[in-house]
């Protein structure tokens, strides 16, 4: 009595479920990518434009100490000070209203980011210089 068993291996690999899963990656990709939004800071760095200003102004120089002094235009301002100060420059320019962020280099991050801030609500555009 002669028993054949059938153990033959198959050699196909089933593609439909790998399929589905990255066709739920994708989707799930897709859909979590739309949701975000960036909240970061417009923030201009220096360097070279082509434009040129044929009315020469005065710079807005926001100086910020390393022990948390705010200083426009080398006047010493506190932080509600600036917020107003950029309030009155925002109405007086218009969308050309512009201001150098200038810290030292002791100057907390958290400072900068303040006046950054006060700046980025009143749609100026801001430039941080270098810390000196």
């Amino acid at each position: 009595m002669a028993i054949k068993k059938r153990n033959k291996v198959s050699a196909e690999f089933n593609m439909s479920s790998l399929t589905d899963i990255i066709f739920l990656l994708l989707i799930f990709f897709m859909l979590t990518s739309s949701m975000i939004v960036p909240s970061a800071l417009n923030l201009s760095l220096p360097g070279k434009k082509s434009t040129n200003n044929s009315t020469p102004t005065t710079p807005v120089i926001i100086s910020i100490e390393g022990n948390g002094n705010y200083f426009m235009n080398d006047t010493r301002i506190s932080l509600s000070d600036a917020r107003k100060q950029m309030q009155d420059l925002k109405q007086a320019k218009g969308d050309k209203a512009a201001i150098t962020i200038r810290p030292s280099k002791q100057a907390s991050n958290d400072a900068v980011v303040a006046i950054m801030d006060i700046a980025y609500k009143n749609k100026i555009s801001a430039v941080l210089d270098s810390p000196h």
